[in-house]
């Protein structure tokens, strides 16, 4: 019997999938290379089910002879490893991004031997169309949850934005931009306590009520499915991080990230002129420890924000800090620094990274903003968080609006400024 090799997903089983599971079982014994979890979200979004479900499932399938993985986004590797003796893929790959992949394709089978079968794409069948659909249908609080840990598992960097309200949490949600390497977006949300007491015009103080936060991160919530994480500033005293970690956990939340600083809070960023002082590192410690202690499900993270560079000491103070916190059940560290030149933050990493090699590190590349991902990424960097961007960009242009207004006595010159209210209905999900 010849081989077919077929390249699937397999998260969406829709009629298009079983139309061409039985036209290569015409042709020979069907091998389908299951994209794994990393080589779908190097070009797509997270798949919903995981590899191992989505295995079990296309396994069952009728006229599926084999099943093996397929690591990346490319056929080219399965196709040398395995020579099959043809693929089959829908005609829809002779046009747009999936057409170099095609050229690849039938360069390689005509070299080995093989044949390219192509099959008219089955009609009434929109895959993007039904994974909208099931992303309309939203999430729950434990899916949500578990949804960081696989992207670490799985991808590198991760993309993180902040949002501060429903609407800048649905751009994140939802943006999507085209590239040479796939699809490009944002894998979660960023819940920052400064841009969240700005947006309210109100000081970033720690005494704000975990509660009233909630009442506003709860509008995310609602109309997003990505992962989120939590700027829980200092934890407060430790009794008090415990409730806050079982609030976050039963919520949804992803993660939590708590900093080593203590006294009145300032933003770490907000100046040279501010005096930074940090936590004992025993105190410290015993509150992550705490937090660990408390939470319910494995996924749930604590991440430790080490403030040493902000307070002005070395990277060293920063390295024995950290060993002391992931000793303590910190799931991952976040680094912070004023520095432009990021030099710092580099060493950091790149030490911090020899001794753990699987210890998540964030990085708020704030500062440092000329590095881009892949570069950061070589500095073994995991999550990436752009951590006030949506606000700062809200502020200007809507003073942009108003004063426009102001200088014209109508509105007229400010439309170009603006979104129709028809492209406003249709950014909310049932709002036409």
């Amino acid at each position: 019997m010849k081989t077919i090799y077929l390249g699937l997903s397999g998260d969406i089983i829709h009629p298009g999938i079983i139309n061409i599971i039985k036209e290569a079982s015409k042709h020979g014994e069907v091998l389908v290379g299951l994209l794994t979890d990393s080589a779908i979200a190097s070009h797509k979004r997270l798949p919903y089910l995981n590899y191992q479900q989505r295995l079990e499932v296309v396994e069952n399938l009728k006229g599926v002879s084999k099943v093996v993985p397929q690591e990346e986004w490319s056929y080219l590797p399965n196709l040398k490893k395995y020579k099959p003796n043809a693929i089959i893929h829908g005609d829809d790959w002779k046009t747009g991004p999936l057409n170099k992949e095609r050229e690849e394709v039938i360069a390689l089978m005509k070299e080995i031997g093989g044949e390219v079968i192509e099959i008219p794409y089955t009609k009434g069948v929109n895959s993007s169309a039904l994974s909208e659909a099931m992303r309309s249908l939203g999430t729950t609080p434990d899916i949500r949850l578990k949804t960081l840990r696989r992207l670490i598992d799985i991808k590198k960097p991760i993309r993180i934005m902040e949002a501060h309200s429903g609407i800048s949490a649905l751009i994140t949600e939802n943006l999507e931009v085209e590239k040479e390497d796939g699809l490009h977006s944002f894998d979660g949300l960023w819940s920052s306590s400064l841009t969240d007491s700005t947006s309210k015009g109100k000081p970033d103080i720690e005494a704000v009520d975990l509660t009233t936060r909630l009442q506003d991160l709860t509008n995310i919530l609602e109309c997003t499915t990505k992962p989120i994480i939590f700027d829980g500033d200092t934890g407060g005293k430790p009794e008090h991080f415990v409730f806050t970690v079982r609030t976050l956990e039963r919520n949804g939340i992803s993660a939590v990230i708590i900093g080593d600083k203590i006294g009145l809070k300032k933003n770490s960023l907000f100046g040279t002129e501010v005096s930074q002082e940090l936590s004992s590192i025993p105190d410290f410690c015993e509150k992550l420890s705490a937090g660990k202690r408390t939470q319910v499900t494995k996924e749930f993270m604590i991440i430790a924000r080490l403030e040493s560079l902000i307070a002005g000491l070395p990277v060293s103070d920063a390295l024995e800090r950290a060993r002391a916190y992931v000793a303590a059940g910190a799931d991952g560290v976040m680094i912070h620094s004023k520095e432009k030149s990021g030099d710092d933050i580099k060493e950091f990493c790149e030490k911090f990274r020899a001794e753990y090699t699987n210890v998540p590190i964030v990085l708020v590349p704030t500062t440092y903003n000329q590095f881009t991902e892949k570069e950061l990424l070589g500095w073994g960097a995991t999550i990436i968080i752009y951590a006030n961007h949506m606000l700062r960009a809200s502020y200007p242009a809507m003073m942009n609006v108003a004063k426009t207004i102001l200088e014209n006595e109508r509105s007229l010159e400010a439309d170009k400024m603006c979104m129709s209210i028809k492209e406003i209905l249709e950014l909310i999900p049932g709002g036409k």
